[in-house]
């Protein structure tokens, strides 16, 4: 996905004359560095581990498209019962083997803003190791500061033509870049907010 179309070059600063292969390699490197495959809305499958004893897990990539309903599916796979194990036991595992894996209704699980989603604990009391959750994320709309970002990534690189040389001397001429690398300071700034966060 390109984070700036034809008619947003010279409003973001950068010419007319500019490739459509820079905002394309512009626009994988903010994917790269906001670890997601995009920031338009896109499905995403993550397998998430529960803390012990918790119902509760923390998707990486947000925002949810739209809140609750943008849990496609889920399901959560069965832990062990622990050192305390009753008689009925035996029982409890007939129904909830250990390392099974079972379907969860989407409209049951507890979901926030900020891709918290809570299970309804298990009947039986059984633990959940682990969740498997598909739903979608992303904008619809990208946002600006990722656009002023793609811009200022095509600028480098225009500012630069050898990548990470630092001093150019050819006779009487010297040439000094001022940036090693293409996302910059300002560029990790503006991205920091989009960043997908690794939990669990």
């Amino acid at each position: 996905m390109q984070y700036l179309n034809a008619a947003e070059y010279v409003p973001f600063g950068l010419g007319e004359e500019t490739g459509d292969d820079l905002i394309t390699a512009a626009s994988a490197m903010i994917d790269a560095f906001c670890r997601r495959p995009s920031l338009g809305v896109t499905q995403y499958v993550e397998r998430l581990r529960f803390a012990r004893g918790r119902y509760e897990i923390q998707l990486s990539n947000l925002p949810l498209t739209d809140g609750a309903a943008a849990i496609v599916s889920a399901r959560v796979r069965f832990g062990r019962l622990g050192s305390d194990v009753s008689p009925w036991s035996a029982e409890v595992l007939a129904f909830a083997p250990t390392g099974t894996w079972s379907s969860v209704d989407a409209s049951t699980l507890d979901v926030s803003a900020t891709g918290a989603v809570t299970f309804t604990p298990h009947l039986l009391g059984v633990p959940f190791d682990e969740a498997e959750v598909t739903y979608t994320a992303g904008y619809a709309a990208i946002p600006v500061p990722v656009k002023v970002a793609c811009a200022q990534i095509v600028r480098n690189a225009q500012a630069m033509p050898a990548l990470n040389v630092k001093r150019q001397a050819l006779d009487s001429m010297a040439m000094e870049y001022f940036s090693g690398a293409l996302v910059d300071a300002e560029v990790q700034r503006l991205l920091a907010p989009y960043v997908a966060e690794r939990m669990g």
